[in-house]
């Protein structure tokens, strides 16, 4: 079932809501899938008899046992290429990661191998694969485990990059990227499993390559995507405030980008801000900004501006991760500043 007609569905068919974590709608969307599908297993760090790092495997190993369920040593190449190899030979696996950056040690697998096993074969092997696991920064987690990797790897021909942003999403574009046939990468965040959300009791997927427009707005676009939407959403309501309305638009899938969505925003409100937790240089707001101004330019009043992580490495110290990051302020200055250029 697709977003944008589940509300209408939902009053019509009287759809039963259920308020759950996000780590609870990803377990379900592996879950039924694994149930549905006994080509799918799921493979990573503790993710069987510690229930995942993050507890987003809880009760799998029980039911789907140690042959479908099952903890690796800690070898992020190691695990990524035999799931590699069991998916060119017609298994659907899920690859669990601690974290995205511990997945730099199997960016070969991914990088080499997943996301071109398709046209070096000439279609004879395909590499229907699911990365999954927090990305970005949590906290004071320092330098070398607090980068957002999106960029990086949409940059590549043949991987999927989305970006869950609520359990709904969550279990629906992970249920989406079981099913897909190519190799996709489900950026989330330690951040975020403990969050709260309506999902629905029974089965529906989210889309993967469409975007979501959270909030309507016609003063100025803002375009993110990630956990940095809470802070997004933040700046919202402070513009509404001073009578400025924002629209937001949620990327959801960094790979396949929905340039329609945020091209019909920008017609509207002929203002572009773009939000990301990343480094500025070679980032989704640098990709944004150029298709835009290649594909909407006449519609802009003014410049596209952009807000990303600082380009540094990530610091330990909380006032340097505030320092480092787009706060409130920083959107709400930056939105007044093209919403004042005529």
């Amino acid at each position: 079932m697709e977003r944008r007609n589940f509300a209408a569905f939902k009053t019509k068919h009287r759809i039963i809501m259920r308020t759950i974590q996000f780590r609870e709608a990803v377990c379900e969307a592996m879950s039924e899938e694994m149930r549905r599908d006994d080509r799918v297993f799921l493979l990573g760090e503790e993710v069987a008899e510690y229930n995942g790092a993050y507890k987003a495997s809880k009760g799998m190993l029980e039911e789907f046992g140690p042959e479908r369920v099952i903890d690796t040593p800690i070898s992020e190449l190691g695990f990524s290429a035999i799931a590699v190899g069991a998916a060119m030979n017609g298994l659907r696996p899920i690859v669990e990661f601690m974290t995205w950056n511990f997945a730099v040690l199997a960016s070969d697998q991914i990088i080499n191998h997943a996301s071109k096993m398709l046209q070096m074969s000439g279609g004879q092997y395909g590499c229907p694969i699911v990365f999954r696991g927090p990305n970005g920064q949590a906290g004071q987690l320092a330098a070398t485990h607090s980068q957002s990797y999106e960029s990086l790897y949409a940059s590549m021909p043949g991987l999927k990059v989305v970006t869950p942003f609520t359990p709904y999403e969550a279990k629906g574009l992970l249920k989406s990227a079981i099913r897909d046939d190519d190799p996709v990468l489900v950026m989330e965040s330690e951040k975020m499993y403990g969050d709260k959300g309506e999902v629905p009791d029974g089965e529906f997927l989210v889309p993967i390559g469409k975007a979501n427009v959270r909030r309507k707005g016609s003063d100025c676009t803002i375009v993110s995507f990630g956990k940095i939407l809470k802070t997004v959403h933040e700046a919202a309501d402070e513009l509404m405030k001073e009578g400025i309305e924002v629209e937001i638009v949620d990327l959801v899938t960094i790979r396949p980008l929905d340039l329609e969505t945020i091209v019909e925003s920008v017609k509207k409100t002929g203002r572009l801000v773009i939000v990301e937790e990343s480094f500025p240089v070679a980032s989704i707001a640098s990709e944004v900004s150029y298709r835009i101004q290649r594909h909407a330019f006449d519609y802009l009043d003014a410049p596209i501006r952009r807000l990303c992580q600082s380009d540094t490495p990530f610091a330990f110290s909380t006032s340097l991760i505030e320092e480092a990051l787009p706060q409130v302020g920083d959107i709400v200055r930056t939105v007044k500043e093209v919403n004042y250029v005529a």
